[in-house]
């Protein structure tokens, strides 16, 4: 990332309708869904498109005032959607293998209860952890 690049945050989120939908955090307004996580990120682009189209055509920056200059998406998941993108997990065995209460794993999962941010971090690394002790695994 260069020194003028910034970082718009993007926060992918899978509905009970199975639906997917990615928001810009910085931008109001500004979003794509799709069946997939993959068709939701190219709405999103689409999206990303037709503002700067509509920057160009009448010069007014508005709400898309972020989308100035040299920007990287970086896609963040909010915990009940990546449960939901990711099902494999069994919740419970993972709250337990991070040190978190189950029951409230399952309250994050279902979206009942938000994690706050030291806990977000704590499940982040967890998951990370798991990542790194799979990638040695061979068969």
């Amino acid at each position: 990332m260069t020194k003028k690049e910034k970082k718009l945050k993007a926060v992918i989120e899978k509905g009970k309708d199975g639906l997917y939908s990615i928001y810009i955090l910085e931008i109001s307004g500004l979003f794509g869904t799709g069946e997939t996580e993959a068709e939701a990120k190219e709405s999103l682009n689409e999206a990303i498109d037709m503002a700067l189209e509509y920057i160009e055509e009448t010069g007014i920056m508005g709400d898309y005032a972020p989308l100035k200059g040299v920007y990287e998406i970086e896609y963040l998941y909010d915990l009940s959607g990546f449960f939901k993108t990711f099902d494999f997990f069994d919740v419970s065995s993972l709250a337990k293998r991070i040190g978190i209460n189950p029951s409230l794993m399952r309250r994050y999962k279902s979206g009942i209860s938000k994690a706050s941010v030291a806990q977000k971090i704590k499940i982040s690394e967890g998951i990370q952890s798991i990542s790194q002790q799979l990638s040695i695994v061979n068969f």
